[in-house]
């Protein structure tokens, strides 16, 4: 027999089952040095290891061994609240979670009147980290805002400034349209706090008319229409999986994360 579990997996085996390569090419990847299990470089094309427990990564990217872990990006709708079960009744996420078998929750939250990328998973380690306020992951939104935004305005979302719970600035800001008495501005946040971007905005005098979140860390929209709902591919998961087990050894120790709405 190739593989005793008693004993582990030999590792070419666990990366081909993973869809990273061919075996004989994972074995060129081992032998590289290209291929790390829980962050040390392993080059003997014999080793085994366990892939429930053990975490594997090539090339510095995180790599899905567990098929039983679901990612999904949702472009989720104005008018929808972001829960699997609304008690008042409303539209919630139950509608675009449906298509897969496994029970999908949600990565943090937009506001009801927000719409764009949201993260559906049934990982909660991953999504424990990923929604959790400490690790600051990057958000990316375009607002449509009420008047001609002035260079000064956008200035002072990155300036800074206090709000009632605490001081907050933006990442980047920028300009992208001043036309017809409206603005589109593109904030670039780690912040989760409540309704931030909507009171950022009239903080500086431009009301929000319109808001969507178009990245999430290493997440882009893209053309998904909203209402849509995709599985990641197999390099978005990577992606999302190495960001996650970056601060995943800190999340331990993190308090729970408050519920926040951008």
């Amino acid at each position: 027999m190739e593989s005793n579990e008693a004993e582990g997996v030999r590792l070419q085996k666990v990366l081909a089952n993973a869809g990273v390569a061919s075996r004989r090419a994972s074995e060129n990847l081992i032998v590289a040095g290209r291929v790390r299990v829980n962050g040390e470089v392993v080059t003997e094309l014999g080793s085994r290891i366990d892939p429930e427990n053990d975490l594997v990564d090539v090339d510095g990217q995180a790599v899905q061994l567990d098929a039983s872990k679901r990612y999904v990006m949702l472009n989720k709708p104005t008018g929808v609240v972001s829960s699997m079960r609304d008690d008042r009744g409303r539209p919630d996420l139950r509608a675009y979670a449906g298509e897969w078998e496994e029970r999908l929750f949600n990565v943090g939250r937009l506001d009801y009147e927000t719409s764009g990328l949201l993260v559906l998973t049934n990982d909660g380690d991953l999504a424990q980290v990923l929604a959790h306020p400490k690790f600051g992951v990057t958000k990316v939104y375009i607002a449509k805002v009420r008047g001609e935004a002035a260079p000064q305005a956008i200035a002072r979302l990155t300036r800074g400034f206090d709000l009632e719970d605490g001081p907050i600035r933006a990442d980047k800001a920028r300009l992208l349209d001043s036309s017809r008495g409206t603005s589109l501005v593109e904030l670039t946040l780690h912040s989760g706090r409540n309704r931030i971007v909507r009171r950022m905005m009239a903080e500086v005098g431009h009301p929000v008319i319109d808001l969507v979140r178009r990245q999430f860390g290493p997440l882009r929209l893209g053309t998904l229409p909203a209402g849509q709902a995709r599985e990641l591919t197999k390099l978005e998961r990577g992606a999302l999986l190495t960001l996650a087990r970056h601060d995943g050894a800190e999340s331990a120790t993190a308090p729970e994360p408050k519920d926040s709405r951008d």
